[in-house]
């Protein structure tokens, strides 16, 4: 075995998940690699949507148009369980009040696309991890390929490869949860004949679920075109016997399942990819163990009930990656890695909590219609609605903040605020590009910007003509786009800012300020 190559963090597997990490961690000047046991890139549709924090996120490293280019479409409701009430995310103040109905093979494009031609990263393929070595001072990875055995020597893994997650597995993790009767089949499949008799593309929830009790009854769901000829198949049936996920899926299947709903009037020609489902809940006892971090699947599988596994690794990425970059770099405040299972874990356990409500909800037996009924009208009740919009979405994430109360909006998403900067206009997701924390002010609280000085190098502060409709008048953003800290007008605020820095960005270092912002986003990404 070849003598080991040196880098700072190993990322195991390129799906969303692992793609997001890696970026993240090159945007902070990481060294990563990240390898991937598969030969080639997924060409399959698999997750099919992402919810509005995952879009808002997107747009906070300058990646959506790319998304949006290659989208099929934007639906603005959403549903819970299928239900015939539709969802919505009014009044959350998202700049993106939609879901993008993608392929996920499209976001794994552009993501991949964003980290080779920023940063010249390439994902190794062929590349299998067969072993995990840690001690105090970094990991060694065991990798299999085509060539033989070699080994990578990182200060820290991250293990994104998914529900049958290695990298869990060679960790000892438990993994306790749930197991269920359910089980899906999801294909993508090209026509024989029928395509007239689908929508062209889908303008609501309700045309990629269907509307027709009868139809929801026997489990399946209306054809989705994902363009190039390409449809997709969705179907499931209660009943089933846990051992189902290892069965292989037959074509025999899929044939079944669009007769089963479309009669003799749409004919099933090729079937270029298949794979089953189910709505067993499990999720990792810890996300960390020593230098060893899990996300995305390895950390937690559900029912993949509004594309909430996609959504949910993305985030998990987005929240791992500034403060795996942190300790890599050497500024990571104690506990600031720790922070990753202590915020994290709870939302994970929130989405296997909803998936298993949800597959509930959906079982068509009879025994459960006067539950669906009760929830269909909880459902027509605003205050229900906007609730469990909230929850699906990501949008409602709070994170506990120290000093930040529970009335105040530390700890949830800072909205993309319009702003005027020095005469210019420009975005909150456009001054977080650059990956780093933002100390946003207006001139009234501009008294703040001072103390901060210290952490010029981490910190990007600007002073803004106004924050429209924010409840403060200044506010510290994490790199992942939550509040630290929201100025209350009260005699500690300082202090409470001062704690928060420490908190979350370490111990001050004095340093020459960089040049103020200027709200343009060619010079915000630029810094």
């Amino acid at each position: 075995m070849s003598t080991a190559q040196s880098t700072d963090v190993v990322v195991v597997g390129s799906g969303p998940t692992g793609l997001t990490l890696a970026y993240e961690l090159a945007l902070a000047g990481v060294r990563v690699v990240v390898i991937d046991k598969l030969a080639d890139p997924n060409e399959h549709s698999k997750a099919l949507g992402l919810q509005p924090r995952t879009v808002e996120v997107l747009d906070m490293r300058g990646l959506l148009d790319a998304v949006l280019e290659r989208s099929l479409t934007q639906v603005s409701d959403a549903h819970f369980a299928g239900l015939p009430t539709v969802m919505h995310y009014r009044g959350w103040g998202s700049r993106h009040p939609y879901g993008v109905i993608i392929p996920q093979d499209r976001v794994e494009a552009v993501l991949e696309q964003a980290l080779t031609e920023r940063y010249g990263i390439r994902v190794l393929r062929s590349h299998e991890l067969t072993g995990i070595e840690q001690d105090a001072d970094g990991v060694t990875a065991v990798v299999a390929t085509p060539e033989g055995d070699l080994r990578f020597r990182a200060r820290y893994l991250a293990g994104c490869d998914g529900g049958r997650s290695t990298v869990r597995r060679r960790l000892g993790v438990a993994f306790p949860g749930t197991r269920s009767a359910f089980a899906g089949v999801v294909a993508d499949v090209t026509l024989k004949k029928g395509a007239d008799a689908i929508a062209a593309r889908p303008k609501s929830i309700r045309d990629l679920l269907g509307s027709e009790k009868a139809h929801r009854t026997g489990m399946t769901w209306p054809l989705v075109p994902l363009q190039n000829g390409l449809y997709r198949v969705v179907w499931g049936i209660y009943g089933r016997s846990e051992d189902a996920p290892g069965t292989p899926v037959t074509e025999a299947e899929v044939h079944t399942s669009v007769r089963l709903r479309y009669g003799d009037a749409v004919e099933v020609d090729e079937i270029r990819w298949l794979s089953r489902f189910t709505d067993s809940a499990y999720q990792a006892e810890h996300y960390r163990r020593g230098r060893v971090l899990l996300a995305g699947d390895a950390a937690h599988v559900h029912l993949p009930a509004a594309g909430q596994g996609l959504n949910l690794g993305v985030q998990d990425a987005m929240n791992l990656g500034w403060k795996l970059a942190a300790a890599v770099n050497g500024w990571a405040p104690e506990g600031l890695l720790d922070s990753y299972h202590a915020e994290r874990h709870p939302i994970g356990a929130s989405v296997v909590e909803n998936t298993r409500a949800q597959a509930v909800l959906t079982n068509p037996s009879e025994e459960y219609d006067g539950l669906r009924a009760i929830f269909s009208r909880l459902l027509r009740m605003e205050d229900v609605n906007h609730y469990l919009a909230g929850m699906v979405s990501g949008l409602d994430i709070r994170y506990p903040m120290p000093g930040g109360g529970q009335d105040g909006p530390a700890g949830t998403r800072m909205p993309d605020l319009d702003l005027v900067v020095r005469g210019a206009e420009s975005r909150v997701s456009t001054l977080l590009r650059p990956g780093r924390g933002l100390l946003l002010t207006t001139g009234a609280a501009a008294a703040h910007q001072a103390p901060a000085a210290p952490w010029a190098d981490l910190v990007e502060r600007v002073t803004a003509e106004a924050l429209p409709d924010f409840p403060a008048a200044a506010a510290l953003v994490r790199p992942d786009g939550y509040v630290a800290w929201a100025a209350a007008g009260a005699p500690d605020d300082g202090e409470r800012l001062a704690e928060a820095l420490r908190t979350w960005f370490g111990t001050p270092r004095p340093a020459a300020a960089p040049p103020a912002a200027t709200g343009d986003p060619e010079a915000a990404v630029a810094r």
